[in-house]
């Protein structure tokens, strides 16, 4: 059976303003420059299908013009979309990302907490599989069982499960609510990934030593911690291992929306190329975790110089 990289998250249509300094008045403003279809998992899974990898895409959105848009973008780059819903009556959601000098953005989202569907069906999942997820989508009461249920069934069949934490400062105020679901997402994991901002905004710590002894160890063995441009660590039973990322001239940043998907995107191809699995992952090499942080970034780099949120095609 081929081998393929199955993605579980929200799509939205997000709309890109830039930041436009008058230094005469000392104002500024905003003006729109792109409209692209984005979601987390879902930027990665564009990135995926223009790499060339055998995609799958489990979602849903609003059977509308900007519904069908974000469908036919995922065809269009090569991901099936046998299991991304159109459901009748709902609304596509829409992102508006507020991009400063530096290209890092302050986002507003408009969009309805995502429900679940009787329709909703997942993959036959193998051991050769890859599976990643993330995000609110991951931990929204209203999927909890839907999610809960694809994982498991992921995890029985051995396949290796990526979950990209992702957690935004507007839900901070449910963190009580919220941190049981992460702390089970990770145990049904086989590798975590969070941002130093994740993990400032949940535990209030951005040292990657201390969240992974008290907050991702006890629940999943293997976790990358990522901060930007800076260090990149990795954690495993075997111990840890540090990455410095190359700095990208400033003048060469466009947009920073899609960095960390990028990543995603770019270690999950190095890991099907290379045809490292679950059960491979506690034992692997320095060199080995090297190659695949170095694909991450080299997918990452590449979507920072760009208005979109995932690499050019091939």
């Amino acid at each position: 059976m081929t081998s393929r990289i199955i993605a579980m998250g929200e799509t939205v249509m997000d709309i890109l303003f830039r930041q436009n300094t008058d230094a005469q008045q000392d104002t500024k403003d905003y003006s729109p420059f792109a409209a692209v279809p984005g979601g987390s998992s879902f930027n990665s899974m564009i990135s995926i299908g223009r790499s060339g990898v055998p995609s799958i895409f489990i979602g849903y959105t609003g059977d509308n013009m900007v519904g069908h848009q974000i469908a036919d973008f995922l065809q269009a780059n090569g991901i099936s979309t046998e299991y991304f819903q159109m459901r009748q009556g709902e609304k596509a959601a829409l992102s508006l990302a507020y991009l400063d000098a530096n290209g890092d953005a302050n986002y507003c989202f408009y969009k309805e907490e995502p429900t679940s569907s009787a329709e909703y069906s997942i993959p036959c999942f193998t051991h050769e599989d890859y599976m990643l997820y993330g995000s609110f989508f991951a931990i929204c009461p209203g999927l909890r069982t839907q999610v809960r249920t694809t994982l498991q069934t992921a995890r029985s069949a051995g396949t290796l499960i990526y979950y990209d934490i992702n957690f935004r400062r507007s839900y901070q105020h449910r963190i009580a609510e919220l941190l049981p679901v992460i702390q089970e997402n990770c145990r049904l994991s086989s590798i975590v990934r969070g941002s130093a901002d994740d993990f400032d905004i949940l535990f209030g710590t951005r040292n990657p030593e201390e969240i992974y002894r008290h907050h991702i160890s006890p629940h999943c063995p293997i976790f990358i911690c990522t901060s930007g441009s800076g260090t990149i660590s990795i954690f495993t039973p075997q111990g840890r291992h540090d990455f410095e990322v190359p700095q990208i001239p400033a003048e060469e940043i466009v947009s920073t929306v899609g960095a960390g998907d990028s990543f995603n995107a770019g270690f999950l191809c190095a890991l099907h190329q290379q045809g490292i699995h679950h059960n491979d992952l506690p034992n692997l090499p320095l060199h080995t975790w090297q190659s695949l942080v170095a694909n991450g970034i080299r997918y990452s780099s590449q979507v920072c110089r760009s208005q979109y949120n995932y690499i050019e095609k091939r």
